[in-house]
């Protein structure tokens, strides 16, 4: 059980408060998990108790354009000693990004018993809560994970362009530049990415962050409903490619429309801009 409650969400018991989080230091049934956009974050201080599953170093596979293949994830997770039946809590920096998206790749795998820290690194550094330089280790465990399953949660460029035929709802989570085609990138960094700017044709922009508080926790339910269903006109009965440059900000918003809101069907294209703006012959809107 987790304690958030009363924001109607669909499944509140995804998401834990800083609170629990505090009260579950010590819970040898749970493994709290930091995933962060900059590798120099985790060593500078982090929850104390949490390990550090780097998202370019440890889901994704280094040669091939993939994320880790099912030995590697069992690697992975008897190296941070946790089982199927361990509780595991991600948080990290931007709001989550890189949480959501670990919780994304962990699920491909079968590891359904996951929670977010809701408001993330940012918010338990904003209450004066205890960090620690100090990296744990635990017990190697013996985890046996199933293969991998992409049929599910993962959208592929075929399944985009099938997607885009039908005129099927997606969901752009980029900023409004990026989405208009004047930036690559997101402000603020590296215009890079991609040949060609603009975004897959008939996608609503909605920038990941609207989901979020000013405290950098999820909105309510009604809330993420007037901008998702009112705004955008999505309902629960859609089938939804949500995307953005590499599929981390979009993982985001998978996590919004899925847990929170309660979508059976959304699928994560973590392609995104990067591979759809540099093929050839597909087509682009700006």
């Amino acid at each position: 059980m987790t304690d958030i409650d009363g924001r109607g969400y669909a499944r509140p018991d995804t998401l834990v408060s800083t609170d629990w989080v505090a009260r579950h230091l010590d819970d040898p049934s749970v493994r709290l998990v930091e995933s962060n956009e900059d590798p120099l974050v985790y060593p500078s201080g982090h929850i104390p108790g949490a390990v550090e599953v780097d998202w370019t170093r440890d889901l994704n596979d280094p040669l091939r354009r993939d994320y880790l293949d099912h030995e590697g994830f069992e690697a992975l997770t008897r190296r941070i000693g946790i089982t199927p039946d361990t509780t595991v809590v991600f948080y990290g920096d931007k709001n989550n990004w890189w949480a959501c998206y670990a919780y994304w790749v962990f699920h491909l795998f079968g590891h359904d018993n996951a929670r977010i820290m809701d408001g993330g690194r940012l918010k338990w550094q904003q209450e004066g809560r205890e960090l620690s330089r100090e990296v744990p280790t635990y017990e190697p465990t013996q985890y046996q994970a199933p293969q991998r399953d992409d049929s599910i949660i993962r959208a592929f460029r075929d399944h985009v362009l099938s997607h885009v035929d039908a005129g099927l709802p997606l969901i752009d989570v980029r900023s409004p530049e990026e989405f208009s085609g004047e930036r690559m990138h997101m402000p603020d960094y590296p215009n890079e990415g991609a040949l060609r700017g603009g975004h897959i044709p008939g996608a609503h922009n909605v920038p990941w962050g609207r989901a979020v508080a000013d405290d950098g926790t999820f909105k309510t339910a009604d809330e993420l409903r007037a901008i998702y269903e009112n705004e955008k006109g999505l309902s629960s009965d859609d089938d939804v490619v949500v995307y953005c440059r590499i599929g981390e900000r979009s993982s985001h918003t998978w996590f919004v429309l899925t847990r929170l809101l309660g979508y059976p069907q959304v699928r994560n294209y973590d392609g995104s801009w990067t591979e759809w703006g540099n093929l050839v012959g597909v087509p682009i809107e700006k």
